[in-house]
């Protein structure tokens, strides 16, 4: 089985030309260079790329052809989405707009000042959201539950050129010590964001349907959400043209200490996302693991 590893690929000497691209010479030419980034994983990056060919042919049902075409497509907008984050951060989010489809959702819950619980996934580029939402908000703190899967250099030299936001990372440790964290941000009246779609090897997993076949995910975050009955949403950041997205929020109707039917819930509304935006799921393991049958 190929699992995901803990940590995403790419190395600090490109992010740093792609940022000197960026300030210097504009989006326009990053996004050029990336066609030819993209189109080295096409060809070299066979693991993730079978996987990722797997997900489009037997779960979404593609042609060959459009399949391995559409492997390079992923990269692509991978790179766009990651380019599009770096950009935002570093000062340039007046050059972006956003759409929203479910906001009430977000205003009632903090209407509330109770805090409250979002679940994400790999899909969009969820990281964006809190510029946006700082602008419509007063948010004590978004935190974002993390394993930084990140290489250090790279963590340490974005650190040192985004611009300061209320997003903060609560790193998952072997000590647990994360819960109290996630309470803590919670007692403020904060938001606390989960991405529910990915485990790392050894944690516990609940099982779940998604595309019309049975799956693994982290059991963390929809055993916390039941146990707390706090309100819980699915929020998602799409892009939708070169500089524009689009942020999706539902609200969750589970019964409380149910992380089962919170889950399930979870997966029906990732599906819809996925379908909506099949270039935008960036899980590139095999998250099925058999997918022969």
């Amino acid at each position: 089985m190929a699992e995901w590893e803990g940590q995403s690929k790419g190395n600090l000497l490109g992010y740093k030309i792609f940022i000197f691209l960026l300030k210097n010479l504009g989006i326009g030419v990053a996004y050029f260079v990336l066609r030819f980034v993209s189109f080295y994983y096409f060809l070299f990056s066979t693991k993730s790329s079978k996987c990722i060919y797997q997900y489009f042919r037997k779960r979404l049902g593609y042609s060959r052809l459009k399949s391995t075409l559409s492997i390079y497509k992923s990269y692509f907008t991978l790179g766009r989405i990651l380019i599009d984050r770096v950009a935002i951060s570093t000062g340039l989010r007046n050059k972006f707009t956003y759409t929203h489809d479910g906001i009430e959702h977000i205003d009632n819950l903090l209407k509330k000042n109770q805090g409250g619980i979002l679940i994400s996934g790999h899909v969009g580029n969820f990281e964006i959201a809190h510029y946006f939402l700082e602008n419509r908000y007063s948010i004590n703190k978004i935190s974002m539950v993390t394993t930084r899967d990140e290489q250090q250099s790279i963590l340490d030299y974005m650190d040192s050129i985004v611009i300061k936001s209320q997003l903060e990372f609560i790193l998952v440790k072997d000590d647990m010590s994360h819960i109290f964290e996630i309470h803590n941000a919670l007692d403020r009246g904060g938001l606390v964001v989960f991405t529910g779609d990915r485990y790392l090897p050894g944690t516990k997993t609940l099982k779940g349907e998604l595309l019309d076949k049975e799956a693994h995910f982290p059991m963390g975050p929809y055993q916390l959400a039941s146990r707390l009955n706090m309100p819980v949403l699915f929020v998602y950041v799409m892009k939708e043209t070169k500089k524009h997205y689009s942020l999706y929020a539902r609200q969750a109707e589970f019964k409380a200490r149910d992380a089962q039917g919170l889950l399930n819930e979870y997966t029906q509304s990732m599906e819809w996302i996925i379908r909506k935006y099949p270039l935008q799921w960036f899980n590139y393991f095999d998250f099925w693991k058999d997918l022969k049958k």
